[in-house]
């Protein structure tokens, strides 16, 4: 039975890459080469341990006989490879036990953030997780319930990397601005619990097909609410589910009148002038502030549009609106996509466009990641 720390890090590990040691015998070796204080026979000890990796077949060590009702530690195969080529090379007796006690120390025990599930011991392990505040993302994750059927839907990735970061297993994730699921296929996928809300009934009707469609093997709660974001109750709607709050708001909302969701006057695509549009986003703020958790996470992906040949930062005045209420800006991330469905096939008539008008073609959004310290 593979449990503990194989099944945390189920989701961090490439399948393709990992190999399942025996923990307990593992820990047991490690400990008696501990005991060695001889650098020539820890090195010896190491170089016959990973040839016993390498040839699997020819296990004399036993690290890889996993008893049905034992421990085991699922880890990257590469990195271990690494960390074992770095203790053979090391030069002297104090740095050759310090890497094995570190080593150790990455396969024996699990250091998590109050807010994520990330091993920090094993940090090296989560090399898809995006450190860096330019994110070149060309093509949609389409995997699981993922479709991108839903105009001006935001692409799984960000929701993905958000989740994983800023939240930790069975957390509650609150999406205001539902559309088509997207947040909520991500969370029944990650393990975490999630709310949706949607003012349009038929969007949200078929949002809630897509996330039935995506396997809910960690036995998550979903709930799409259709309503309107300014003003619903929703301290009333949680309650409904038996909780206060949540430790995850994530917001995609219209980007003003560049896309015509609806002819819903409360639709924030129906704004009259920028001036309303940040009205109404500033009423979702306000009404999703207290049900916040503090110190927890808030992501906002917004991007800017031209109007009558003028740049409009809405994505800046959308950012001062949500600091107006209190929240402590982290980073700004700069999301780069090739293209939307506005411009497919279109590139070149674009490109003309570009060249005539003097103006560049839009390629980025921007993800403000805020957190709540008050």
């Amino acid at each position: 039975m593979i449990n503990n720390q194989s099944t945390l890090f189920k989701e961090n590990v490439n399948r393709a890459k990992a190999i399942i040691l025996n923990k307990e015998k593992t820990i047991n070796v490690l400990d008696d080469i501990l005991i060695l204080k001889n650098i020539n026979k820890i090195k010896q000890s190491f170089l016959e341990i990973k040839d016993n990796l390498k040839n699997s077949k020819n296990d004399k060590i036993g690290l890889l006989n996993i008893d049905s009702n034992g421990d085991a530690i699922v880890v990257n195969n590469q990195l271990l490879i690494k960390e074992i080529d770095q203790i053979v090379d090391s030069i002297t007796l104090e740095r050759t036990l310090y890497y094995t006690k570190r080593l150790k120390k990455i396969l024996s025990e699990i250091k998590t953030s109050r807010i994520n599930d990330i091993n920090l011991n094993r940090w090296k392990e989560y090399d898809d997780i995006i450190t860096d505040s330019l994110w070149v993302l060309n093509r949609r994750d389409n995997s699981g319930a993922h479709i991108g059927w839903y105009w001006g839907n935001f692409i799984p990735q960000i929701p993905n990397q958000f989740l994983r970061r800023y939240t930790k297993s069975e957390d509650w994730v609150l999406d205001p601005f539902l559309g088509s699921g997207t947040t909520l296929i991500e969370c029944k996928h990650l393990g975490r619990n999630g709310i949706g809300i949607e003012l349009q009934d038929k969007v949200a009707n078929a949002a809630v097909k897509l996330i039935e469609k995506e396997k809910n093997t960690q036995n998550i709660k979903t709930s799409v609410i259709i309503g309107d974001s300014t003003d619903l109750n929703i301290k009333s709607e949680l309650s409904k589910l038996g909780i206060k709050s949540v430790q995850l708001l994530l917001m995609h909302p219209p980007y003003w009148d560049i896309i015509k969701f609806s002819n819903d006057k409360r639709d924030l695509s129906n704004a009259k002038n920028i001036q309303d549009f940040l009205l109404m986003l500033g009423k979702v703020v306000d009404n999703t502030y207290d049900i916040l958790d503090r110190g927890r996470y808030f992501g906002l992906v917004i991007g800017d549009k031209y109007s009558k040949g003028d740049w409009i930062p809405l994505g800046f005045y959308c950012m001062q609106e949500v600091l107006k209420r209190g929240y402590q800006l982290k980073s700004i991330i700069v999301k780069n996509f090739e293209e939307t469905k506005g411009k497919r096939n279109q590139k070149e008539l674009w490109r003309y466009r570009a060249l005539v008008g003097g103006f560049y073609i839009f390629k980025h959004e921007y993800i403000f990641l805020f957190k709540k310290v008050k």
